[in-house]
């Protein structure tokens, strides 16, 4: 099974770890990391800083040699070979632009190194400067643009030699929103564009939601859960994942009852009122234990029409996002927020909070009953 996935896919990685001797001892940037990235497909690293999730790009593309574990691309073993040696290509975050090049001689760079005659040099370099949508800024040179164009340069030198693999360092970082979801928006199209494989490190999990196929969601050197951005987000496979993943509602409890077989019922019971939610490829806990359960602050509603589960409470709190309003309400099972897209409660207003229990998931696990929602 191992050696057909390593076979098949652009880059996999088996149990791969990365240790850093320091004063205090071995410290281990990543742990047995296994993935399995498919041609064509684009995969997100997300994590917080210090997770791994660079030192995972760098593996891939040779900056770094594993202690453990094997590193394949395209179906070979690349583990020790050089960032020269591998198809891939990497944009960091700081984009590595030659100051005293123009756009075009920093494009073409890789074509000029390897020794590609200048007549076919021309029509590539017309064709990259194209496919970021720069094709007249040849003659400019880096302190001449802005970030967004920087950023587009970058892009172009590496996809100018159609590489296997492209690997993104945060590549956004530097960009203020407004252009940052604008470049967002050109990058995924243009990996659609040329079925290049990407794959793309951020902190920003917007970012990861709105570009992936795939995310692998990193926490401390390990993988926490790969899946497509509506499974993370709506089936978060640890407490780590719902608290890190968007905004959540975590209430805390014992079980009373559970019930059913393909998608189980719990019965929790939080500050004395009952509250029913699903388990989702979990263990159903026994009754008595503790559990937490989530509830996302966009699947609640603000009336009194039925749902599996209905609470009482009073604004406390209004924050006005432009499309959406965020309430903060008081409950006798704590502090909720809840997220609507056109009502704007008054503070100190009654409402009654409900939500089907087919939105309220139960989670593995343990957690802090001081948890408030985030």
């Amino acid at each position: 099974m191992k050696e057909s996935l390593s076979q098949n896919s652009a880059i996999y990685l088996d149990a791969v770890t990365k240790v850093y001797p320091t004063a205090k001892g071995d410290f281990y940037a990543v742990r047995e990391v296994s993935l399995d990235v498919q041609p064509g497909e684009f995969y997100s690293l997300l994590g917080s800083s210090g997770s791994g999730k660079t030192t995972t790009l760098r593996l891939i593309g040779g900056f770094e040699i594993p202690e453990y574990g094997e590193v394949y691309i395209g179906g070979e073993v690349v583990t020790e070979s050089r960032p020269f040696q591998r198809n891939v290509h990497t944009v960091f975050q700081d984009y590595a632009l030659f100051p005293h090049l123009t756009v075009a001689e920093n494009v073409a760079y890789p074509l000029t190194v390897a020794g590609v005659n200048r007549s076919d040099i021309a029509p590539r370099l017309q064709e990259a400067l194209k496919l970021v949508q720069i094709p007249d800024l040849g003659d400019r040179r880096p302190s001449q643009l802005s970030g967004g164009q920087r950023q587009r340069v970058a892009l172009a030198r590496a996809l100018i030699n159609r590489p296997q693999v492209l690997l993104l360092d945060e590549p956004l970082s530097a960009l203020d929103a407004q252009i940052r979801e604008a470049v967002r928006q050109e990058l995924r199209q243009l990996q659609r564009q040329t079925g290049i494989t990407f794959v793309y490190v951020t902190h920003d999990q917007e970012e990861a939601l709105a570009l992936s196929d795939r995310i692998a969601v990193m926490h401390s050197g390990r993988v926490e859960q790969v899946g497509p951005p509506s499974e993370i987000y709506e089936n978060p496979a640890s407490l780590f994942v719902a608290q890190f993943i968007g905004q959540a509602n975590f209430l805390t409890g014992a079980v009373v009852a559970a019930a059913g077989a393909a998608t189980p019922t719990v019965t929790v019971a939080v500050n004395g009122r009952l509250i029913q939610a699903i388990a989702l490829n979990h263990d159903v806990p026994v009754v008595g234990a503790t559990a937490t359960l989530m509830i996302r602050p966009e699947r609640i509603s603000l009336s009194a029409s039925p749902a599996d589960n209905q609470v009482g409470g009073k604004i406390v709190d209004v924050t006005y996002i432009g499309q959406r309003v965020e309430s903060l309400i008081d409950t006798p099972v704590g502090l909720m927020k809840v997220v609507q897209l056109c009502r704007s409660p008054a503070i100190g207003e009654s409402v009654t909070l409900g939500w089907q229990r087919d939105r309220c998931i139960l989670l593995p696990g343990f957690a802090d009953p001081t948890l408030s929602p985030k």
